[in-house]
């Protein structure tokens, strides 16, 4: 039978469809077309982006050259401009303000093909090493208030170019949905005295019927209402407010949890297009850091978003993510590699 489920954070309420349940492993990819032809991410077209505001590269090599393994330019048709001043004015009713902000391309290594289920490790935590040090930089502009990082993978969700890379949007306001967990998280605060956050992760790793991977300092799971099939959350263990905040063990254990979650996601769902967000604590002095805790949200693109969605903001999700999780789990126990790597969550434990 159906059944409704409501979101402990934003209050969002989900419908389990499991009428029209899928079983995790009919979900299949429709190959998308590759493109080919120039990419001006490669190596050798560093003359086609604008001038790059950070590489990791040999400390003989120059700027804009070949030789880099990570490497962030501004955004050649951004979304936000950082020149000129910051106003707010209204029209009747309306609100506009200047389109003040900051747009950055991540290219996240050399490799044409190789995205986070494909990469080393340590290429992950370069990656990693970047999103914080642009998002420590673009911090100092007074002017924003939120530093959106993500990563469209796939033509069905969003990507234009086929060379991996990823995005990081400084915004001169806090997005709604950030302000839905922000406000949801404050409430519980209230009433309970407790972080929301903290509590998912204490129960999701106490039943373990959607926990897939744990290592010292993160874990993956798939949220009790999740709107997609196979929808993945990863969290730090220990209450941590803002990622720009993230040390250098911390790095090393995410990067190695990323690998695995998405390995297993590439494996499960034959390299499924996907939408990677991190949602972390507006600047200081927005919020009170004690209720809210930075996340990583990753988003399959396996169903679509109708009207019925559009209409209600509710979203159907046809798999029970307790289905989906030991799915994971089971494909996470087969290679012994996996389980050296990680703990691997056991749906009894």
């Amino acid at each position: 039978m159906p059944e409704l489920r409501k979101d402990p954070v934003t209050g969002r309420w989900v419908i389990i469809a499991t009428d029209r349940a899928k079983r995790p492993n009919q979900y299949v990819k429709i190959e998308e077309e590759r493109k080919g032809g120039f990419c001006p991410f490669c190596p050798g077209n560093e003359h086609s982006t604008p001038a790059e505001v950070l590489s990791y590269r040999p400390k003989d090599s120059l700027p804009d050259t070949e030789g880099w393994w990570v490497r962030v330019v501004p955004n050649k048709f951004p979304a936000l401009q950082p020149e000129g001043d910051f106003k707010r004015f209204a029209e009747g009713i309306y609100d506009r303000m200047t389109g003040i902000g900051r747009h950055e391309v991540l290219i996240e290594s050399p490799s044409h093909e190789h995205t986070y289920a494909d990469l080393p490790e340590h290429q992950i935590e370069e990656i990693l090493w970047a999103f914080r040090d642009r998002m420590v930089e673009m911090r100092k502009d007074r002017r924003m208030r939120y530093i959106m990082i993500f990563k469209n993978w796939g033509y069905e969700a969003g990507a234009s170019i086929e060379h991996p890379h990823s995005q990081i949007i400084a915004l001169p306001v806090v997005p709604k949905r950030v302000q839905e967990e922000l406000q949801g998280a404050s409430r519980y605060y209230d009433f309970h005295e407790r972080c929301v956050f903290c509590d998912i992760i204490d129960q999701e790793r106490a039943d373990g019927l959607r926990a897939v991977v744990e290592n010292d300092s993160f874990l993956s799971f798939l949220p009790f209402a999740g709107r997609f099939p196979f929808e993945t959350c990863i969290v730090p263990k220990v209450h941590t407010a803002f990622f720009s905040d993230i040390q250098k063990n911390e790095i090393v254990d995410l990067a190695r949890i990323m690998k695995q979650t998405f390995s297993l996601l590439k494996q499960a769902l034959n390299d499924p297009p996907y939408n990677f967000v991190i949602h972390t604590t507006p600047f200081e002095g927005a919020v009170d850091t004690v209720y809210y805790h930075w996340h990583i949200e990753i988003m399959p693109k396996l169903t679509k978003v109708a009207g019925f969605e559009w209409g209600t903001g509710f979203y159907i999700n046809p798999t029970p993510p307790e289905n989906a999780a030991e799915y994971l789990r089971k494909l996470a126990a087969k290679p012994v590699e996996a389980q050296e790597e990680g703990q691997i969550v056991s749906a009894t434990s």
